[in-house]
């Protein structure tokens, strides 16, 4: 699903410099730079030794692919057989180390990064993101689970402590930030042979390709622009399709510039007002299907469609692995 990027705010000081994340050794993908988000936007480099606190990189764990529950059924020949492999909430643990030249100090940057973790648990989830040096990005939505309790051992908890925090992932899957999006929209109502043979733009309406290029399926979100009457959405790999019209929900064709909004997931139909669509569905039979990877054809039609007709989709590719 689309994400908000939060904007980059500095980090309150704590008494300590500047000075911006430094690459890290993560054991499963080598170096690389990680920063973490709070839900108040508030960026922290995870890495920033000039701030008072750097990350233990022997401890980094739960950067891999995510683990799986299967469901199977025996075979009366021996062994069994996959019936569904179902992904699990994913537990990523990060050691940071966290010190100051005085005590105050110390305690100062230790308060301040654990409200920044915790407050996952009231206002929802912060972003977990590494960054490699070859310039992609992958993140994930992360919720304190615990660890910010220090060693609790003499001689830490005075100007140094080190805590293993362990964050909580509701969905196991990486992100990219970067969305990628789509535009298709009707071509020319120019006659064929009105003066001359003519063609319509290649990013028309109808048959298309969508590629996704993650290791596992997106739900992308879909904006429609009218004139249209009746929108219908079909994935040909599958035959899995739905269908918008306006005119189960009293409004009417969507006239021109009049937009509509589809999210996969969750299901949710919001006009450009915001009032809720999601009765305009075809029900029972939608159903709002997801982008497997590689390519998926698919077919856009719109009913009733004129100059300004338009499908946009947009979604972020997911990945096993950061």
């Amino acid at each position: 699903m689309p994400l908000i990027t939060a904007p980059v705010i500095t980090p309150p000081d704590t008494g300590g410099g500047g000075g911006g994340s430094t690459p890290v050794p993560l054991p499963e993908i080598g170096y690389a730079s990680a920063t973490y988000t709070d839900p108040s936007g508030t960026v922290w480099p995870l890495n920033n030794e000039a701030a008072g606190w750097f990350t233990l990189a022997d401890g980094v764990s739960g950067l891999g692919a995510t683990l799986y529950e299967l469901t199977s059924d025996a075979h009366p020949r021996g062994g069994a057989r996959l019936r569904h492999a179902h992904p699990l909430p994913r537990a990523i643990v990060w050691p940071l180390y966290v010190y100051g030249e005085t005590h105050v100090e110390f305690i100062g940057r230790w308060r301040a990064l654990a409200t920044a973790f915790t407050r996952t648990l009231r206002e929802g989830p912060g972003w977990l993101e590494i960054a490699r040096p070859d310039g992609t990005r992958r993140r994930i939505a992360v919720h304190y689970q615990e660890g910010f309790e220090g060693r609790g051992s003499k001689g830490y908890g005075i100007v140094s402590d080190a805590a293993v925090i362990t964050l909580w992932c509701e969905d196991p899957y990486w992100v990219d930030p970067v969305a990628i999006g789509m535009h298709r929209q009707t071509g020319s109502l120019t006659p064929f042979f009105t003066p001359y043979p003519t063609i319509s733009s290649s990013q028309v309406l109808g048959e298309t390709t969508v590629g996704n290029p993650g290791d596992v399926v997106v739900w992308p979100t879909w904006t429609v622009t009218g004139p249209a009457s009746l929108i219908t959405f079909t994935h040909e790999g599958t035959g899995e399709s739905f269908a918008v019209d306006p005119n189960e929900v009293g409004h009417g064709n969507l006239l021109a510039g009049q937009q509509v909004t589809i999210s996969t997931d969750p299901p949710t139909v919001r006009y450009q007002d915001g009032s809720n669509w999601v009765g305009a569905l075809d029900w029972p039979g939608a159903v709002l299907w997801g982008l497997a990877p590689g390519d998926n054809p698919v077919t856009f039609q719109l009913n009733g469609s004129g100059p300004g007709s338009a499908v946009d989709l947009v979604f972020n590719p997911r990945y096993e692995t950061a």
